[in-house]
C-alpha cells in the first residue's frame, strides 16, 4: 500500500472505485503543475466521467492498464476524500467521530456505535485522536 492517493481514469466511466474528481475540484493539488499536466496529457477535464480519486488503501485495487497519477493529499483532503468514499452510514458515522474530539460524554457508546457501523478501529482512533490501543479494548 502507498500513502498517496491516485487520481485514476478509467475507460468504463460506471466504476465506483475512490470517488469522482468532481467531488473535490476545490482542493489544492490541482493546482499542481503535475496535475494539471496529466489531466491536459489524458484530454481530460475535472468532471470528466471516468476520472476518480481513489484513497491510499484503495490503490491495490486499480488495474494494471489503467492512467494513474499518485498525488500527495494533506490530513485534511484525504479525510473528505475518505468521508465522500464511505457509504453514507459510515460518513455519518465518522461526521461524529470527528464532533467527538471536543466532547468526552457518551465516549464508549458512540465507540461502540462506531464500531456497529463498520468503522475500522484504526479510522476511529485516527478520527477521534483516542490511542488505537484503547480504541480496540473498547470495542471487543
Amino acid at each position: 500500500m502507498t500513502d498517496d492517493a491516485y487520481l485514476v481514469l478509467f475507460d468504463d466511466p460506471a466504476v465506483s472505485l475512490g470517488v469522482p474528481l468532481a467531488a473535490v475540484q476545490d482542493s489544492a493539488f490541482l493546482d499542481t503543475p503535475a496535475v494539471r499536466a496529466w489531466l491536459e496529457a489524458q484530454g481530460v477535464t475535472v468532471t470528466s466521467p471516468g476520472l476518480r480519486l481513489l484513497p491510499p488503501e484503495e490503490t491495490s485495487a486499480i488495474p494494471e492498464a489503467a492512467e494513474r497519477l499518485p498525488v500527495p493529499l494533506g490530513d485534511e483532503e484525504l479525510s473528505r476524500v475518505r468521508q465522500l468514499n464511505a457509504p453514507y452510514d459510515v460518513a455519518r458515522m465518522e461526521e461524529e467521530l470527528l464532533a467527538y474530539r471536543s466532547c468526552a460524554e457518551g465516549r464508549e457508546a458512540l465507540l461502540a456505535r462506531a464500531v456497529a457501523a463498520g468503522v475500522p478501529a484504526h479510522r476511529i482512533a485516527e478520527l477521534t485522536g483516542e490511542d488505537l490501543t484503547a480504541v480496540k479494548a473498547l470495542v471487543h
